[in-house]
């Protein structure tokens, strides 16, 4: 059984129900009541509001898996910094510049290791567990 229901709609509205009707030769009535149906549907409102929620749940967890990182980082460098400037002795003049040389030297060779360890998808953040105590992705920053 059907019954009818006259309305009022913007008459841009009416334009894209009009083309929409052409394109899929369709009668407006039948577009009007698949989106009248598709708008009340809970179905299809609880779907799409259960889709956002897993995409800002994954979301949320990348953002506190990247903050974990990014603060084992700047832990890592800063503890490296301490160490190197309390153990590292100064250079004499005369041997600057072949302290220098060899410090290009080591450099090149690091830059080399670190490009076969990403080549290989191997990380260091990766070698580190998910509970290190003092460094938790759920803690808030700053």
């Amino acid at each position: 059984m059907r019954d009818r229901l006259n309305l009022t709609l913007p008459v841009e509205l009416i334009g894209r129900i009009n083309e929409l009707a052409d394109r899929k030769k369709l009668p407006r009535s039948a577009i009007v009541e698949a989106a009248v149906s598709s708008f009340l549907s809970p179905d299809h409102t609880d779907a799409r509001e259960a889709a956002f929620t897993r995409r800002l749940d994954r979301l949320s967890r990348q953002v506190q898996r990247m903050e974990r990182d990014l603060s084992i980082t700047a832990e890592t460098l800063a503890l490296y910094v301490r160490f190197w400037l309390s153990t590292t002795p100064p250079v004499p003049p005369d041997a600057q510049a072949a302290a220098q040389a060899k410090g290009r030297e080591r450099f090149e060779g690091f830059v080399e290791m670190l490009g076969k360890r990403l080549q290989k998808g191997q990380s260091f953040l990766r070698e580190i567990p998910d509970d290190v105590p003092g460094v938790s992705p759920n803690e808030e920053s700053g």
